[in-house]
C-alpha cells in the first residue's frame, strides 16, 4: 500500500536541507520547475524518505519514462523537502546559459563511454560520501523503449556507486510524466521538430495528467560487496526490481501497455522487469 505524503509544510520544516545549504540558483529553479510541473498536470506524491536518512548521503535510484519525467521528480522532492542533485550528461552542463547555472547548482557530470568517465565515477562516488546532498540517477540511462514503458534492463552504475560509496538507495517509482510531453521533442534541431512539442507539452494543461511520483523503502544491499565479481549485477537486479514493484500500483489500470499513445517513442525495447516476464 501506497502511504500518502504528510504535509507540504511539515516536510519541509523537518528537511536536513534548509535554504542555506541550497545553492539561491538551484532553489530558484525549483521554486520555478514547481510552477511549471503545476501548470502542467497534478502532482500526487506517496511514500517517504525517512528522517534517518535526511543530512547523509543518499542515492536516489528512478525510472526514465519522458522527456518531462525529471521536472516532475525535482517538484515531488521539493514537496518533501528535499533539493537533490542529479547525474547529468556533459552535454547539459556545457549548454549555454544552462550549463553554467547546473554546475554552480552542484549536479554530477558524466560522460558516458569517454575515456574521463572513470575518474568521472570516482568523483561521484566521493561525492556521495562527503556532501551529504541526495544525487537522483536513472539506471536504465535512457527513456524506456520497453512497449510498456515498463523499465528496461539498465546499466549497473548506480549499484556499483552505491556499493563503491556504501550508502544507502531510495527507489523512485514514476507514472503520468509521459504524457506531458513527446519522446520526439527530445532533441530539437529545427522548425519540424516542434511539432511533437505542439501536440503534446501544449496540450497537458488542458489535459491535466495526474503525475505519480512514489518513494519506496531503502534497498538492503548489505548481502554485497563492491569488489566481489557479480555482485554489482545483483545489487543492479535488486534495485530495479524495487523500482518497478512500486510502479506497479502507480499504474494499476494501466498494466499492459499506457493508455496514452505516444507516436513519437520508440518500442523495440525489452524490459526483464515487467511483471510475468520471468525474471
Amino acid at each position: 500500500m501506497l502511504r500518502p505524503m504528510v504535509g507540504l509544510r511539515h516536510d519541509r520544516g523537518s528537511s536536513e536541507q534548509g535554504n542555506g545549504r541550497v545553492p539561491l540558483v538551484w532553489r530558484t529553479m525549483l521554486a520555478v520547475d514547481q510552477g511549471l510541473v503545476n501548470l502542467a498536470g497534478r502532482l500526487r506524491v506517496s511514500g517517504h524518505v525517512p528522517a534517518s536518512l535526511r543530512g547523509r548521503p543518499l542515492l536516489m535510484a528512478a525510472n526514465h519514462i519522458g522527456v518531462f519525467d525529471a521536472f516532475v521528480l525535482m517538484a515531488a522532492c521539493r514537496r518533501i523537502g528535499l533539493a537533490p542533485r542529479f547525474m547529468l550528461a556533459g552535454g547539459l552542463l556545457d549548454a549555454p546559459v544552462l550549463g553554467p547555472a547546473l554546475r554552480a547548482s552542484g549536479h554530477l557530470r558524466v560522460d558516458r563511454g569517454s575515456a574521463s568517465a572513470v575518474g568521472q565515477f570516482t568523483q561521484a562516488a566521493e561525492a556521495l560520501r562527503t556532501s551529504g546532498v541526495p544525487i537522483i540517477v536513472y539506471p536504465e540511462g535512457r527513456i524506456s523503449h520497453d512497449p510498456g514503458l515498463w523499465p528496461e534492463r539498465g546499466k549497473t552504475g548506480a549499484a556499483r556507486l552505491a556499493l563503491s560509496s556504501g550508502v544507502p538507495v531510495v527507489p523512485i517509482s514514476q507514472w503520468g510524466a509521459h504524457e506531458a510531453v513527446y519522446w520526439g521533442t527530445e532533441t530539437v534541431t529545427g522548425p519540424a521538430d516542434l511539432v511533437p512539442l505542439a501536440r503534446s507539452g501544449f496540450t497537458a494543461p488542458w489535459r491535466r495528467p495526474l503525475f505519480r511520483v512514489h518513494f519506496g523503502e531503502p534497498v538492503d544491499l548489505s548481502a554485497f560487496e563492491p569488489s566481489r565479481p557479480g555482485d554489482a549485477v545483483k545489487a543492479h537486479a535488486r534495485i530495479m526490481r524495487a523500482i518497478t514493484d512500486g510502479l506497479v500500483p502507480l499504474r494499476a489500470a494501466e498494466p499492459d501497455v499506457p493508455r496514452f499513445h505516444d507516436p513519437t517513442r520508440p518500442t523495440d525495447g525489452n524490459s526483464p522487469w515487467r511483471p510475468g516476464a520471468g525474471r
